[in-house]
């Protein structure tokens, strides 16, 4: 890639104005669902709204990085952002639930590209000493994102229509189309492979199998015989995935990445902490609020920090990587976490929210390192004409922990709930339910809410403890990281 005539200023600031358009939309919708529910009457099959975005994501990441790396960066984000602003269009004018979905699942497709294309332009454009720090200021963005999203969804809805919170989709979208086609010039000429189509509708359809086993296991109530068919669904799948990849010309994800040791392990330690991540996001807010009795506002300000230092983290991260072995850099990313998870659990009910600044703080630097090493490692230790399937499967190991650990954090916390409230007469999952909305506390006797608050509390325990032992999983993964010194692109 001959990246000297672009301009790499204007160029980023496309990619962070894409980046923030998804991080967005990924969370907006949340706060808009009720109204969306009362006017298109969809409540039972509301859940898809989400989850076919979540879907279409995680499917078409791994096959754009691959094709990315065959046919250009810049045609294939183009693509990404034209069918995210189209269809935002459509799904603004949805005029029923089935409607919405169905664009839904479109808009999933397009940012299915953003990210790790936008990853991989980063390192087209920028040395691998400064690389680091770009990836943390567009990983922060998705931070800053899930903080302003429930507020910007809130005025939208309140003051327009949920429409608006596709339609403003429309101008952000068309200012990153036509900032990426003049100011990114890329150099790129047309592989001519063959294109494995085989191997990508294998891979679509043992992701669906997996997701949508996440999906079944989170639930409530599910049917083993469903569950089981979808099991052995992804096994078969996974096997002819294997097989196809091992011996067509040119497959969507080279078997050859994964004899790299240290590639592997960066991105099982990607995984992990991802999954980390969605936790802190998730319960911490549950503890703020249901516990302390602090607003939404100020449950999302505790967790801000992490955002703002995951930035720091990645300037250490990009300086460690120079200086030291991977194992240790991302090490010492693991051991702040890790500090951080032991904090989290000696709290006591009773705790300043001034402690969860410091932890989320502390977090971030340790976030910032370990995944912006792995965004990194996986780029460097790959040939140039793979880094996009690389830096593509990063990003889906990432997707994948966010959504298999909250799932499975889920049930260890509806689990622990049960067992506590059947232990503690006169209380209720309704309560607990009330209890974690402030403004619901109220209407709950007054003395049984130190007896509630002690459910959520030991709950919660539980679920960081689970937080804490992935933490330790993450370690021991990097342990096996290669002693030899890699190969540098």
């Amino acid at each position: 890639m001959n990246s000297t005539s672009s301009n790499v200023k204007l160029t980023t600031f496309a990619l962070m104005i894409a980046t923030f358009m998804t991080a967005i939309e990924g969370t907006i919708v949340s706060t808009a669902m009720p109204t969306i529910v009362s006017e298109l009457h969809g409540v039972s099959i509301m859940n898809w709204v989400f989850s076919v975005f979540l879907l279409t994501n995680a499917i078409s990441t791994p096959i754009y990085g691959k094709i990315a790396d065959q046919f250009g960066r810049k045609n294939i984000f183009v693509l990404g952002l034209v069918l995210f602003t189209i269809s935002s269009l459509f799904a603004g004018m949805s005029s029923s639930m089935i409607g919405l979905i169905f664009w839904r699942g479109f808009q999933g497709l397009g940012a299915g590209a953003i990210m790790p294309v936008s990853y991989t332009i980063i390192a087209d454009i920028y040395p691998l000493e400064k690389r680091g720090r770009i990836l943390g200021l567009n990983g922060a963005i998705w931070g800053i994102a899930s903080i302003i999203s429930p507020v910007l969804g809130g005025i939208l809805v309140d003051h327009l229509s949920w429409h608006w919170i596709f339609f403003i989709n429309i101008p952000t979208g068309i200012l990153a189309i036509l900032a990426i086609c003049l100011f990114f010039k890329e150099n790129f000429s047309v592989k001519s492979y063959k294109f494995d189509y085989y191997g990508m509708f294998l891979l679509s359809l043992l992701l669906f199998s997996i997701i949508y086993i996440v999906k079944v296991l989170s639930s409530s109530y599910f049917d083993g015989i469903e569950l089981a068919i979808f099991i052995n669904l992804a096994i078969i799948t996974f096997i002819l995935f294997i097989r196809n990849e091992n011996v067509v010309e040119n497959p969507i994800i080279p078997t050859k990445l994964f004899s790299n040791k240290t590639f592997l392990i960066q991105n099982i330690v990607a995984l992990l902490v991802s999954g980390f991540i969605m936790g802190l996001e998730v319960y911490v807010p549950d503890w703020t609020q249901g516990i302390m009795g602090l607003g939404a506002s100020m449950a999302g300000l505790v967790i801000t920090p992490a955002s703002l230092f995951w930035i720091l983290g990645s300037f250490i991260s990009g300086y460690l990587i120079k200086k030291i072995h991977v194992f240790y850099s991302s090490l010492i990313g693991l051991m702040l976490i890790l500090f951080a998870s032991f904090w989290i659990i000696s709290l006591p009910i009773e705790t300043h929210y001034v402690y969860f600044f410091i932890i989320s703080a502390i977090c971030g630097i340790g976030f910032g390192i370990t995944i912006t090493n792995s965004t990194l490692i996986s780029q460097r230790l790959v040939d140039k004409s793979d880094i996009g399937v690389a830096t593509s499967f990063n990003t889906l190991c990432r997707i994948f922990g966010q959504t298999l650990i909250i799932s499975i954090l889920g049930i260890i916390m509806n689990t622990k709930l049960k067992i506590e409230i059947l232990n503690t007469p006169k209380t209720s999952l309704d309560m607990i339910n009330h209890l974690i909305n402030p403004k619901d506390a109220t209407n709950l006797p007054i003395k049984l809410l130190p007896v509630l608050k002690e459910v959520l509390f030991n709950s919660l325990k539980w679920v960081f403890i689970c937080l804490l032992i992935l933490v330790l999983f993450a370690i021991c993964i990097n342990m096996f990281n290669q002693k030899k010194k890699d190969k540098m692109n």
